[in-house]
């Protein structure tokens, strides 16, 4: 019997953890380093629209990658529609995001208001440190649902954001990033976006 009983419903991000191939291509080496693409996308559009010149991306001995850049920090005031902050607005709903409008971004690459959810749907545990308006914002996730509230301390005197999650190895048939696959992407995108500076450390 084929009936409304079998039609499922999948809510928040539960879909990307159950087909992540449609949102990444694949649970291999190809889909575990589209995880920080699809960051690093975001702070390239920073970039391009003038706002940061600089990305630093990091391979961290405990499995982890981050990425920080020196962009206008992702916005954390309260989001209208869900009565949440911006931030965690954009890192748990699906195809929510600034590139839906034509006023925020002229250019912009990655999947648009998909990718960094989906990064946080896949991750084991994913961190976000932000600095704007002269504060320091942060709230932690877990497989993509926020196991903190947003954070707020005063200070900061710099601009950006930092985005440092561990991939989840329920999801991925291995977890260990390759440098060499980094290295040689981060190369092209130095090479194709004039006057950003990218650097790679392990």
């Amino acid at each position: 019997e084929y009936s409304a009983r079998n039609i499922r419903v999948l809510e928040g991000l539960e879909a990307v953890r159950k087909r992540p191939g449609m949102y990444i291509g694949g649970t291999g080496l190809a889909g575990l380093h589209h995880l920080v693409w699809e960051i690093v996308d975001n702070s390239i559009d920073e970039a391009l629209a003038g706002h940061a010149s600089t990305i630093h991306v990091n391979m961290h001995d405990d499995g982890s990658v981050s990425v920080l850049d020196d962009g206008r920090g992702i916005p954390t005031d309260i989001h209208e529609q869900t009565g949440k902050s911006a931030l965690e607005v954009i890192l748990t709903v699906l195809h929510s995001g600034g590139k839906f409008d034509k006023n925020s971004y002229k250019y912009s690459g990655g999947l648009h208001g998909v990718g960094i959810s989906v990064v946080n749907a896949l991750s084991e545990w994913l961190e976000v440190t932000v600095w704007r308006d002269g504060s320091v914002f942060q709230q932690s996730f877990k497989r993509g649902v926020a196991v903190s509230e947003m954070t707020v301390s005063e200070g900061a005197d710099r601009t950006g954001t930092k985005i440092r999650f561990k991939p989840d190895a329920e999801i991925f048939e291995s977890i260990e990033f390759s440098f060499d696959i980094l290295s040689k992407r981060l190369r092209e995108l130095a090479f194709l976006n004039k006057g950003i500076k990218l650097s790679l450390t392990d």
